[in-house]
């Protein structure tokens, strides 16, 4: 007797093949019949006028501290999203010592987004190796998951303080590496860094790997080509790439003799021509010995700011520290006319692309929270401050103080035109990029684009029909399952794990944003569940149903060789 039989759907398998009308056998957590299929199952599901399709990967999340305290990893299955790989950008949390916990969790706090009250109480922060933080969670989620193995975490377990001042010496590397030696040994899916002037830590000063030298990295890098089944991602810059940008990507490729992908490629019709300079680094590294993708995220990276929090924010000269100011302290300046001057001189000082993060009057006035500027929402910064006679700066400074620094600022989405959807398949179609960087289960107070795969799937093939949805399926399955060679998974095949989804091609979609205050602590996230995605099966178990988590947790903790192939760089 099959386990679940799901019947009369169209299979999408995830190869591109044409869709084709056929029942899906699941038994033992396996694929074991696609065709006419007439065997019992002790669940039936009625898939007649629905697409039925391999489950989404999602090759970009944080749910690193989450997996403690939501074991659903939500809201990503509900929208149809059976595997994430987490512990990207060098923000793990293994491996840990007693004396570094409190850094790494208020590291994560100020960098990602996660609410500190969340971390001291959701997270046990009880383990000490990479391996028995991988034990304490195996066989308690709901989507299968790999965890790479930080640069960050690594520093800081060897170098302590020292991690954020300076380089490392020989000896220090050593022991870096045989850390990480140890983090792959107990399947750790690879190697996670970053460079990006965004990550500043909550005393306002560079993440620990933003000390690393070159040859740290190449040194790290280098390990990961002991491991079989292992992978690399790495943010390595805001902005234009320079071409030792480019160079440094495809010398740790190479080193690894490993794939690297590095977050994020944004795409608009605007900016085509940075887009395709960005994707030279697949070509430079390949005459290096090296594979380097772009992950691109296929919507905007629709961002919530605020100055309480500071992200992004603090790429301007000078509000790396501001931004780590206590919040009574960042009122205070923002009262003092000398101290608020301070402060815009120091963002209208900043050069290059970056300065246009503070363009006070091209924010628009996305929530506030006082009932003296509730009108004003939804309004621009610069027309309120024209209406009021005041300078942008002033205008917006004046609603944070009110607001005791939680207002929300963000920048119009200009990325929903046809122009700039059609140049995202362009991207999605070329062979030097790969769809992901949702982010999910970060910044929780800022962004939505854990909604990632729904929205690929309504914006450019329901809505705009620039792909069949077999293309589509493709890009969200078997692509990014085949780039970290994940066994049996990505296809709708015999034999093939049975990670499934259900979905009505007539109403996928991302569903409505709201904020729910469900965190440890009480803190809220920004949330959104899906339309269309009916059912979502992980190992051959239901996990979602009609929009609901069920209580099963079928998910396997992916682990490096165990479970991957080896997929070289060359």
């Amino acid at each position: 007797m099959l386990d679940v039989l799901i019947r009369g759907g169209e299979v999408v398998d995830g190869t591109g093949a044409p869709r084709r009308r056929a029942d899906v056998g699941i038994a033992d957590g396996k694929v074991v019949a696609i065709g006419k299929v007439e065997d019992d199952a002790r669940k039936v599901i009625d898939a007649s006028g629905k697409l039925v399709t391999p489950g989404f990967i999602d090759l970009h999340t944080h749910y690193d501290a989450q997996a403690f305290w939501d074991t659903s990893l939500s809201p990503s299955p509900l929208h149809g999203v059976t595997t994430v790989m987490a512990g990207n950008c060098g923000f793990t949390i293994a491996p840990l010592t007693p004396q570094d916990g409190d850094y790494l969790m208020r590291m994560l706090a100020r960098v990602e987004g996660m609410p500190l009250e969340s971390l001291q109480e959701g997270v046990p922060w009880n383990w000490s190796t990479t391996g028995e933080f991988l034990d304490a969670i195996d066989g308690k989620l709901m989507p299968n998951a790999g965890f790479l193995v930080g640069h960050s975490a690594l520093r800081r377990v060897v170098m302590h303080d020292d991690a954020t001042r300076r380089e490392a010496t020989p000896e220090e590397i050593d022991a870096m590496c045989e850390l990480l030696r140890q983090g792959l040994r107990a399947g750790g899916m690879g190697f996670s860094s970053t460079w990006s002037t965004s990550h500043n830590d909550h005393t306002g000063v560079p993440v620990p790997s933003r000390h690393g030298s070159r040859e740290e990295l190449i040194a790290l890098c280098s390990v990961v080509s002991e491991f079989p089944g292992t992978t690399l991602e790495f943010i390595p810059a805001v902005g234009r790439f320079e071409r030792e940008t480019f160079e440094l990507m495809a010398d740790m490729s190479a080193a690894a003799n490993r794939p690297l992908n590095w977050n994020l490629l944004q795409v608009y019709a605007q900016n085509w021509d940075l887009v395709q300079h960005q994707l030279e680094g697949y070509d430079i590294a390949k005459e290096r010995g090296g594979r380097v993708l772009a992950l691109t995220l296929p919507d905007t990276f629709r961002t919530r700011l605020n100055l309480r929090s500071g992200f992004i924010l603090d790429i301007l000269n000078g509000w790396d520290e501001l931004m780590a100011l206590p919040p009574e302290e960042k009122l205070a300046m923002l009262r003092d006319p000398k101290g608020r001057q301070e402060m815009n001189d120091k963002a209208q000082s900043t050069v290059g692309p970056t300065r246009s993060i503070g363009n006070w009057a091209a924010y628009m006035l996305l929530e506030t929270f006082s009932d003296k500027w509730k009108p004003y929402q939804g309004r621009l910064i610069g027309d309120i401050a024209k209406e009021l006679g005041k300078e942008p700066w002033d205008a917006l400074a004046d609603i944070v103080i009110d607001d005791n620094l939680n207002t929300v600022i963000t920048v119009p989405d200009k990325g929903q035109g046809d122009d700039t959807w059609a140049k995202r398949v362009e991207v999605w179609r070329d062979d030097r990029a790969i769809v992901g960087a949702s982010d999910a289960g970060a910044h929780l107070d800022m962004i939505d684009s854990f909604s990632f795969s729904t929205t690929l799937l309504a914006r450019a093939v329901r809505e705009r029909n620039l792909m069949s949805f077999e293309e589509a399926v493709t890009h969200l399955t078997d692509r990014p399952a085949r780039l970290y060679g994940l066994r049996d998974r990505g296809r709708l095949q015999e034999g093939y794990f049975a990670d499934v989804v259900v979905l009505d091609p007539d109403t996928v979609g991302p569903g409505e944003v709201y904020m729910k205050f469900d965190l440890p602590g009480g803190a809220g996230r920004v949330y959104g569940e899906a339309v269309g995605i009916e059912h979502v099966i992980v190992n051959g178990v239901p996990a979602v149903e009609n929009g609901e988590l069920l209580a099963a947790r079928p998910g396997s903790l992916i682990r490096s060789g165990r479970d991957t192939d080896t997929v070289t760089a060359r």
